[in-house]
C-alpha cells in the first residue's frame, strides 16, 4: 500500500475546487487500486487543501493517472489551484487504544 499526498493552493473559489475535485475524484473512485482517499482545508487558511489518498500499489496510482480520460476529469480542478503531489510509503504505523466501556 501506497500513500499519494496532494497539497493545493487554490486560485479560485473554495466552492468550485470542492466540486471540481468531487468530480474528478468520481472517476478515480472508479479506477482499480484505489482504497480511499480524503480532501481537508486547513482550518486557519482556507485556500489551503490536502488530499490524501490510500492506493494499492504505486503502479495502480500511476496507472490511474495516466488514464486517457484522466486529464478531462482533472482539466476544471486544475484551473482553480495549482498543486504539489508525492507519492509515500510506509515507515510506521500504529490504531489507537480502544476506550473500554464504563
Amino acid at each position: 500500500m501506497i500513500t499519494f499526498v496532494n497539497r493545493f493552493k487554490l486560485t479560485g473559489e473554495p466552492e468550485e475546487f470542492e466540486k471540481a475535485f468531487d468530480e474528478t475524484a468520481e472517476f478515480l473512485r472508479a479506477q482499480p487500486g484505489l482504497i480511499k482517499y480524503t480532501l481537508s482545508r486547513q482550518l486557519d487558511e482556507p485556500t489551503s487543501y490536502i488530499n490524501i489518498a490510500l492506493w494499492e500499489s504505486a503502479d495502480a496510482l500511476r496507472a490511474a493517472l495516466s488514464h486517457p480520460d484522466f486529464g478531462n476529469h482533472a482539466k476544471a480542478m486544475r484551473g482553480l489551484a495549482e498543486s504539489q503531489g508525492a507519492i509515500f510509503g510506509p515507515r510506521l504505523s500504529f490504531d489507537a487504544p480502544v476506550a473500554e466501556a464504563a
